[in-house]
């Protein structure tokens, strides 16, 4: 009874796939340190952020600052778990990221520019996470 190798080998990850992951994972615990000094930032000094009146999505920035902290944790974490190779951290990294990136754009007239960076943070983590794929060798 003969085995073909191939069969009894594990698919190994192809080096763009996994070179994305590690850039992906790298992207999630700089965005997620990033989400936590800006929770903190709004919960201790919300006075460095501008105020908009009227706008619709005109929560407390102390809200805000809870908001981007948990997020932040979050997303540090999927990103630690992205780069040990676990599945559940590349589907949590892009739930979480496109959840961050909707905070975010609801957080624009808060902090303009600081919000874009961040969200395309978040578009290349959403990227880098959904191209990968693992190729057999």
């Amino acid at each position: 009874m003969s085995t073909d190798s191939r069969l009894s080998e594990p698919a190994h990850a192809s080096p763009w796939a996994s070179g994305l992951t590690v850039f992906a994972g790298t992207l999630m615990i700089i965005d997620g340190v990033f989400g936590v000094l800006t929770g903190i930032t709004a919960l201790l000094n919300d006075k460095i952020y501008v105020t908009t009146p009227g706008y619709v999505y005109a929560y407390d920035l102390t809200t805000w600052g809870w908001i981007h902290l948990l997020l932040g944790v979050l997303i540090g974490f999927a990103g630690v778990a992205v780069l040990r190779g676990q599945t559940w951290g590349r589907v949590t990294g892009m739930v979480m990221a496109g959840v961050s990136l909707i905070a975010n754009f609801m957080f624009i007239p808060h902090y303009p520019v600081w919000s874009i960076v961040i969200i395309a943070l978040d578009v290349a983590i959403i990227w880098a996470l959904a191209v990968y794929r693992r190729d057999p060798v």
